[in-house]
């Protein structure tokens, strides 16, 4: 069976991102309906996989990585408002027997992402 995954790595600290909130959401036309919310360890990935099992399945999601409260809780010098609060990621998942891994790499300023293994 498929699994999703994630994890997050602070770019400009150079290290895991831990403490920051993961929404998932499964997207059907307009609707967005909560599938799970999970926080990140000490090495910046969920204990568990965010999807897997019999809840995994094709079809289009939305992961929403609580980045604006994650910088607050490093107490850094930002703007306010800062630059990046909430990332949204949208993407589809087309087979249910692969691993989907959507890691995030983030700063301040920046981010990106990409289908990792």
């Amino acid at each position: 069976m498929g699994r999703l995954t994630t994890h997050v790595l602070d770019t400009a600290l150079g290290k895991p991102a831990a403490g920051l909130r993961i929404e998932l959401f499964r997207l059907t036309g307009a609707d967005a309906a909560s599938v799970t919310t999970d926080t990140t360890n000490e090495d910046g990935r969920c204990d568990a996989p965010l999807l897997d099992g019999d809840a995994f399945a094709p079809g289009r999601y939305q992961l929403v990585f609580h980045a604006g409260a994650y910088l607050d809780a490093l107490n850094l010098d930002l703007p306010d408002p800062k630059f990046l609060d909430e990332v949204v990621i949208r993407f589809g998942i087309s087979e249910a027997d692969q691993h989907y891994h959507v890691p995030l790499l983030l700063s301040p300023f920046g981010y990106s992402t990409y289908r990792g293994s």
